[in-house]
């Protein structure tokens, strides 16, 4: 079976191109159709603007084992990206990660409800500030993160086809 030849052929009307938050759902996070997924769901919480936050549940299984019994350390660094991620949104920004600092301060166990919360700090200008953390649920801490997000600019992911036009 033949495949026609599109290479010279013009749409008659601009493609449609699904938007980042549209193919967000294959993300290794949060993404319903990434069949290897983390699955989170996350509540959040925008009335206070100054303290926004995002909290899942996490409770993960041995195919994200590190030592045994416990999370990778890459899983859990996962985690809390994903929980400071998920913070942008009710800011009215799509931001990525520019950098992340772990600490690790106690192991993360396996078969385990935990819990997962990001917390945004500050914002100067397209600079933001995020802290993250993952907690037995009585509150002991077991992993934090701060992470400085930067706010992509939108003018630019428009005209790479990465956002729908407004109308």
């Amino acid at each position: 079976m033949s495949t026609p030849d599109r290479t010279h052929h013009a749409p008659d009307k601009p493609q449609f191109r699904p938007t980042i938050d549209e193919r967000a759902n294959h993300c290794f996070g949060c993404g319903p159709a990434n069949p290897q997924g983390l699955h989170l769901i996350f509540t959040t919480d925008a009335s206070n603007p100054a303290a926004i936050t995002a909290t899942a549940d996490v409770n993960l299984t041995r195919l994200h084992e590190g030592p045994p019994g416990y999370i990778h350390g890459g899983i859990v660094a996962a985690l809390l990206d994903e929980a400071m991620s998920k913070l942008n949104r009710p800011l009215n920004v799509l931001a990525m990660t520019r950098h992340m600092e772990i600490d690790y301060l106690r192991p993360a166990p396996l078969h385990r409800s935990l819990v997962l919360e990001g917390r945004h700090l500050r914002r100067e200008g397209r600079k933001l500030f995020h802290l993250a953390e993952l907690r037995l649920p009585e509150g002991t801490v077991l992993a934090r993160a701060h992470g400085l997000f930067i706010a992509l600019d939108e003018k630019l992911l428009a005209q790479a086809g990465l956002t729908q036009p407004e109308g």
